[in-house]
């Protein structure tokens, strides 16, 4: 009787936990602007000079096809 009085008690704190976090996490994030982060879909892309992977500066029209380009930034998880 005691080990299933103690099983009840467990996983109802973990029902409580899985259900709690996640809400108290959605609370406490801010509303992100995103018109405020660069440019936005169909706008130019400003000149720039940067590093590739292997250590290569791109620049905007360096990277330029005959249709365009597509730029994927990606931030790793080591920085």
């Amino acid at each position: 009787m005691h080990l299933q009085t103690r099983r009840a008690a467990l996983t109802g704190v973990l029902a409580a936990l899985v259900v709690g976090f996640p809400s108290l996490a959605m609370q406490s994030r801010t509303p992100v602007d995103v018109a405020s982060l660069g440019p936005q879909v169909g706008e130019g892309v400003p000149d720039f000079s940067l590093p590739d992977q292997n250590g290569r500066v791109r620049t905007r029209d360096s990277i330029l096809g005959p249709n365009g380009a597509i730029l994927l930034f990606h931030r790793s998880a080591d920085w």
